[in-house]
């Protein structure tokens, strides 16, 4: 027997040997994927087996529904669940399932009108005639007057490089605003290096410390207690830029991240996020929702990574270790000695 022969028949023995993975049936995606939100309605889901819940959505059709679950909705339903490796035949099992259990139909597309095909013959036998009209219109043409000279171009003044904005090598937290020290935290806007100062309307823009002085305090950051000052209803976050009246999704869910060492665990709490944000600003593009996906670190979030995107930019900075390291971690107490008996 040659070599290649051989192998080829090493490798059928090995693939006859190999279990066949089998597609998972809806009920088993729904239990370990979509149970989490669908079970209970969390964050205005559809729950499983309530037709009151299924039956708007699946008024627009299935195809409608498979989409949104493939690839998400704007209301915080991540692409698959958040579980981008299942197969696409899997994600739609899991929806036909949800749907049976609610005992709803989805909504048959309707037929599209045939559209009529072209007359190939007919454009075909036109076209010589074409050609023929336009070569007899080329001859009938007068011929085309000389292009008269292009007249001199008037040299462009000299273009005055901008120099660029110079950063102390000094100020090493220069790059987090959010780090900056006191007397360069709030300032007016014709001096925060944002606003134009030259434009009449940046001075009758309000300083920030005018606007945030009844607001709680906090000692990080741009020393306002963002969170207390939603609790207090002293500010009312815009949940949707375009209708003012939308109410946001609040998911009061904490999540605790265990810490190696003697730092306090972590405590995620979605509550106070969401109270400001959509599920989608997060899922899945910075956090895939699943335990075990999110390689977080401190080094990671310093250089704008995973919790970096907001904190130390546009939430408080990464000096406050004590407003996320705040679970204390379970220290078992050592064995008291058992004196020996004689």
């Amino acid at each position: 027997m040659k070599i290649s022969n051989r192998i080829t028949a090493i490798v059928a023995g090995l693939c006859l040997a190999l279990p066949v993975l089998a597609q998972q049936s809806g009920k088993d995606v729904y239990t370990k994927v979509c149970s989490t939100c669908h079970a209970t309605g969390l964050a205005g889901s559809p729950r499983l087996g309530n037709a009151a819940d299924w039956g708007p959505r699946a008024a627009k059709g299935l195809a409608s529904l498979y989409q949104s679950a493939l690839t998400g909705t704007p209301k915080g339903m991540p692409a698959k669940g958040g579980h981008m490796t299942l197969p696409d035949a899997e994600v739609k099992a899991a929806v036909d399932y949800m749907l049976a259990s609610a005992n709803v139909k989805p909504a048959k597309p309707e037929a599209e009108p045939k559209k009529e095909e072209p007359k190939k013959a007919e454009a075909k036998k036109e076209e010589p005639k074409r050609e023929e009209a336009k070569k007899a219109e080329a001859k009938a043409a007068p011929a085309p007057a000389a292009a008269p000279a292009p007249a001199p171009v008037a040299a462009s003044a000299p273009v005055v490089p901008v120099a660029a904005t110079e950063v102390s090598a000094a100020d090493i937290n220069s790059f987090n605003r959010l780090l900056k020290p006191a007397s360069k935290r709030n300032l007016p806007p014709p001096e925060d290096g944002i606003h134009d100062p030259a434009n009449d309307g940046t001075h009758a823009l309000q300083p920030p410390l005018a606007a945030f002085g009844a607001l709680p305090k906090a000692p990080s950051g741009n020393r306002v207690n963002w969170v207390e000052a939603i609790g207090q209803k002293k500010i009312n976050p815009r949940y949707d830029r375009l209708d003012p009246k939308a109410e946001p999704i609040v998911m009061d869910l904490n999540i605790v991240r265990e810490v190696k060492g003697s730092m306090p665990d972590v405590v995620y709490p979605h509550k106070q996020h969401t109270e400001w944000l959509d599920c989608s600003n997060c899922h899945p593009a910075i956090f895939v929702p699943q335990k075990g996906a999110n390689a977080i670190s401190m080094a990671s979030i310093l250089l704008g990574e995973k919790c970096g995107v907001c904190h130390g930019k546009v939430a408080f900075p990464v000096s406050e270790c004590r407003n996320c390291h705040s679970k204390k971690k379970d220290i078992a107490k050592a064995p008291t000695p058992v004196a020996a008996t004689k």
